[in-house]
């Protein structure tokens, strides 16, 4: 039989297709795709080279009961972001028990999408300023109020970038040093307001600059800087006219404020040394 008569027999009597099957991905959409995002998590779970949230077992803490679950939920927003399951894990953050992203992440988020040039930051020089801020406090079971005055060397800084689709400046709103006293951020305890001050700026202008053109990026989450800036402590009523306050949640909330949970410096972004 030549090749053209078996061409012909083809056409006759065609063979069945074989049938493919649909490729499956981690997620929740289906049984077959919860499990493999639980066979990739017990994977990550045992790595060394995932933040301490996500590891089954701690050096200094031990067991871990939350890490697969932890595990799940990031691998879930990768897979939303389209993103690497580990870059995730290494810039997802939490802070007193609330999830937030690093500012480089989301430096890096914005540059990597595709949609906007590289952000850049301008930085002006305003000069030195005396700033009246209203701080609060109890005594004797009185909420008071007391005008502090700082003085400080004013900036303001704008975060920018071309928008590819449109060849428009886009800008971010603008943040100041003064901003950062009236808001409380500068006068909390171990702010690195006053000793870093241009790259607060430039994390907080970045993290503005995020929520307004690409907040599917930050999927709703704040920064660790944002986080830290606004601490607040729960108080609940006692029952005799006064207000008591969980004593580890005080504690915690009067150490310095560069390291969180996870193990972070929250100025910078770096893993700290364990």
């Amino acid at each position: 039989m030549n090749a053209t008569t078996q061409q012909l027999a083809d056409l006759k009597n065609p063979q069945p297709a074989e049938s493919k099957m649909p490729e499956i991905t981690p997620g929740f959409g289906s049984l077959q795709s919860f499990e493999l995002m639980q066979r990739t998590a017990k994977l990550l779970i045992t790595s060394t080279l995932v933040p301490a949230a996500y590891r089954a077992n701690d050096e200094k803490k031990g067991p871990n009961p939350n890490a697969l679950a932890n595990c799940v939920v990031a691998l879930n927003m990768s897979h939303r972001m389209n993103a690497d399951p580990l870059m995730v894990m290494q810039n997802l953050y939490v802070v007193e028990g609330r999830p937030s992203w690093s500012s480089q992440w989301i430096i890096a988020a914005i540059n990597g999408c595709g949609r906007f040039s590289p952000l850049r930051f301008d930085i002006k020089q305003l000069g030195e300023k005396s700033v009246d801020y209203v701080s609060t406090y109890w005594e004797n079971r009185e909420k008071k109020t007391k005008t502090i005055t700082e003085k400080i060397k004013d900036k303001v800084c704008v975060a920018w970038a071309i928008e590819k689709g449109t060849g428009e400046r886009i800008e971010s709103p603008p943040v100041t040093i003064e901003m950062s006293v009236l808001e409380g951020w500068y006068s909390k305890n171990g702010s690195k307001w006053k000793t870093m001050d241009e790259v607060m700026l430039r994390y907080r202008t970045a993290s503005f600059f995020g929520k307004l053109y690409a907040p599917e990026l930050l999927m709703g989450l704040q920064t660790v800087e944002e986080m830290q800036d606004a601490r607040v402590i729960d108080a609940t009523p006692d029952g005799t006219g006064g207000f008591s306050v969980d004593i580890d949640s005080l504690k915690q909330a009067s150490q310095p404020s560069n390291n969180v949970e996870s193990g972070v410096d929250t100025s910078t972004g770096e893993i700290l040394d364990e």
